[in-house]
């Protein structure tokens, strides 16, 4: 039970290492895909995950997703509203959606053509943050993040399914911000492969409820203070000038302060405490160690979601 029915949702295996997985409403209960991996999306007949009114099911003994006495964690977004294919006048790719206007939040699926284009991705202002994956050939997992470089963020990208830091190159979003109505693809097979299939997943911050920034850490235990205007439930960091992991926190898994449970998208690692300590407040995080992964003197791009002090619009939960 989670109190809405998730249209993205991710699961990751806590007591023991293993794939974290993704389903959402655009693709279908029965479509998996791996966010540690580049692989093609699983079709798994019958569906090992449904997607419910108040939460979801698991259909499966599975030990990725349901093993005996193991631990696992979710966290899921709604995006609510469906758009279908050729509501989007604007954009030179047609595509089909979900969304949630009010949250900040959209589920974008389309198809490839191999040519420079744009894409429409149904929200009210620019995306700060969108999540690419081509379903139907092996690729990465590509990121694009409004802060990952004050010049030009998009010319550079990281990988989620990758420790890389930040790299230029245009083949992924021609070189064009999002707008308030499009995002730009050109080429490349990660996001624009002609006729190979995509998701797109799309956020923008929303006061008191989501916040997508970037911050520069300093290396020490007495960390930077990063300011969200809510009190997080969900912070996602990831260093984009050096290597690194992107290391998820929660209050679910970590209920009381200093907060130092983390996963990792990029890999199959089980719970790990080795991984940074943050404290949440009332009004963002502070940074309570030195690890590289989360505070050292380079730039981190981070997603936050509210544990509902300041709640303000949409649903996300853990």
């Amino acid at each position: 039970g989670m109190g809405f029915s998730p249209d993205l949702l991710w699961i990751q295996p806590r007591s023991n290492g293993d794939n974290g997985v993704c389903f959402d409403s655009v693709r279908g209960n029965d479509r998996q895909l791996k966010l540690n991996g580049p692989d093609v999306e699983d079709t798994h007949s019958p569906a090992r995950v449904t997607l419910e009114s108040d939460g979801f099911d698991l259909d499966t003994t599975d030990t990725n997703y349901n093993g005996d006495t193991r631990t696992y964690v979710a966290h899921s977004w709604l995006a609510g509203e469906a758009i279908g294919t050729g509501d989007f006048a604007q954009g030179t790719i047609a595509s089909t959606a979900q969304r949630n206007t009010d949250a900040g939040f959209s589920i974008v699926s389309y198809t490839g053509t191999g040519v420079a284009g744009t894409i429409g991705h149904g929200l009210s202002k620019a995306p700060e943050m969108i999540i690419f994956k081509n379903r139907t050939t092996l690729a990465a997992w590509t990121v694009y993040q409004e802060k990952m470089q004050a010049t030009n963020p998009a010319n550079v990208q990281v990988d989620l399914n990758g420790t890389g830091a930040r790299y230029a190159d245009a083949r992924y979003y021609n070189d064009t911000v999002p707008t308030a109505t499009v995002m730009s693809v050109n080429t490349y097979v990660d996001n624009n492969a002609n006729l190979d299939t995509y998701v797109a997943y799309c956020w923008h911050s929303v006061e008191g409820y989501s916040k997508f920034n970037s911050y520069l850490g300093n290396a020490s235990s007495n960390g930077t203070v990063v300011y969200t205007g809510f009190e997080p439930a969900y912070v996602m960091i990831r260093n984009v000038t050096a290597a690194a992991n992107w290391e998820i926190f929660d209050n679910k898994r970590s209920p009381v302060n200093v907060v130092n449970v983390n996963l990792r998208a990029d890999q199959t690692n089980a719970d790990s405490t080795s991984g940074g300590e943050l404290d949440f407040l009332s009004s963002g995080f502070k940074l309570r160690s030195n690890y590289s992964n989360v505070n050292d003197v380079n730039t981190f791009i981070y997603m936050a979601f509210s544990s509902g002090t300041g709640f303000k619009y949409g649903n996300a939960a853990i």
